[in-house]
C-alpha cells in the first residue's frame, strides 16, 4: 500500500513578526520574500544597510574562509535577532534549472546559520524554504509549503504566492525599462555631449548594497560618469544572450551579468567588474570575461572582509581619467 504523503503541520503559526536580511539574495528578490509574508497578515522587518558594524559581528560568527557576502548575511541575521523579531526568513536556493543554479553558499545558508550561532552560544529561529526545480521543488510549491507552515489555507497562499510573484516582476520590468530609456537616450546624444558610461557587472548584493558596491557608484557619479547595472537589464534577453558566451556555466546569475555585458557592450565606455572575495563563481567568470570580452577597459575590484573598500575611490577615479583621456583622443588610441 502506498505511503500516503504527510501534510506540513502549521509549526510557524505563532510567528507574527518575520526578519529579511538586507543581504545576499534580498537584492534580487526582496519584493517577492516581503510581498508574501505582508500578503499573509506577518509584520516584516528589514534590518538596517550594511556597516562596518555588520561586517564585524558577520566575521566574529564565521570561519576564515566565508566569502565577504556571507559574512556580511551573518551581520544582519545577528541584527534582526536584536530586534526581536520571532523568526529570521533564510531560503535555500538551489537552482530554476540545469544551467540556472546558485553558489552552494545560497544551497547551504539555513544550515550555515543555525550552526554559526549554535557555536556563538546564540540560537535563532529560522523560516527555511528550498526551491530546487532541476530537483522538482519549483518556487511555488515551495511557497505553497511554507504558507501552510504559517497557518494559511491553499487558497490564501496562492494568493499570496501569485501578488508576491507579480509585484517582484513589476519591479524587475520597471528596472529593465527605465535602463533601457537611459541608454536610448544616450544613445541619441551627439558624442561630444555623451558623459562617459559605466558598466558595473556584479552579484546584486555586491553592487547595490551600500557598504560595498556603494563606494564604486559614488565615486564614479562623482566623476561625472552615467553609471549602469548590468543586473537590471532584462533577466529573458540576457540569459538567452548568454549563451552565445558559454552552455555550460552553470550558476544563473554570473550568466545573466555575461548576457548583459555582451547586450551593452556597444553601448558602454568601459566595465567594472567587482567581486567580493572569495567568491568560487566569480573566480571563473570573471576570469573568462576578461580573456574573451574584448574592446572595452576593464577595471576588476576585489573586496575583501580586511581591506573591504580601501583603495576602491583612488583605483575608480584613476579608471575614469584613463577613460576620459581615451575620449578625447589620448594616448590610448595613437
Amino acid at each position: 500500500m502506498a505511503k500516503l504523503a504527510m501534510k506540513p503541520a502549521a509549526d510557524l503559526a505563532a510567528v507574527r513578526r518575520v526578519g529579511i536580511p538586507r543581504a545576499l539574495l534580498y537584492y534580487r528578490y526582496g519584493r517577492l520574500w516581503r510581498s508574501f509574508f505582508e500578503e499573509l497578515g506577518r509584520e516584516v522587518v528589514v534590518d538596517a544597510p550594511s556597516d562596518r558594524g555588520t561586517l564585524e559581528t558577520g566575521d566574529r560568527l564565521s570561519v576564515d574562509e566565508t566569502c565577504l557576502a556571507s559574512k556580511l548575511f551573518l551581520g544582519h541575521v545577528a541584527a534582526l535577532a536584536r530586534q526581536g523579531v520571532d523568526a529570521v526568513f533564510v531560503p535555500s536556493l538551489m537552482g530554476y534549472g540545469r544551467f540556472d543554479t546558485f553558489c552552494t553558499k545560497f544551497q547551504a545558508l539555513p544550515d550555515l546559520v543555525v550552526n554559526a550561532f549554535a557555536v556563538a552560544g546564540e540560537q535563532v529561529r529560522v523560516i527555511a524554504l528550498r526551491v530546487d526545480e532541476p530537483g522538482g521543488q519549483s518556487e511555488e510549491d515551495a511557497f505553497m509549503g511554507l504558507g501552510v507552515r504559517l497557518g494559511a489555507s491553499h487558497k490564501e497562499t496562492r494568493r499570496a504566492y501569485r501578488a508576491a510573484a507579480a509585484a517582484q516582476r513589476a519591479y524587475d520590468e520597471e528596472m529593465a525599462r527605465e535602463q533601457e530609456r537611459l541608454v536610448k537616450s544616450l544613445s541619441k546624444l551627439p558624442a561630444a555631449d555623451r558623459p562617459l558610461t559605466i558598466l558595473v557587472a556584479a552579484h546584486p548584493y555586491v553592487a547595490h548594497d551600500p557598504f560595498v558596491g556603494g563606494v564604486v557608484e559614488d565615486a564614479l557619479r562623482a566623476q561625472g560618469a552615467c553609471v549602469l547595472f548590468a543586473d537590471e537589464t532584462d533577466r529573458a534577453r540576457v540569459l538567452k544572450r548568454s549563451y552565445d558566451f558559454s552552455r555550460s556555466i552553470p550558476w544563473i546569475v554570473n550568466r545573466e551579468l555575461i548576457g548583459s555585458l555582451l547586450m551593452l557592450h556597444e553601448h558602454v565606455d568601459g566595465i567594472v567588474l567587482m567581486s567580493a572575495y572569495p567568491c568560487g563563481p566569480d573566480s571563473m567568470a570573471d576570469d573568462a570575461i576578461e580573456r574573451c570580452i574584448h574592446g572595452k577597459p576593464i577595471l576588476t575590484l576585489t573586496v575583501d572582509a580586511q581591506t573591504g573598500t580601501a583603495g576602491v575611490e583612488t583605483r575608480v577615479e584613476s579608471f575614469v581619467d584613463i577613460l576620459s583621456y581615451q575620449k578625447k583622443g589620448g594616448y590610448l588610441n595613437a
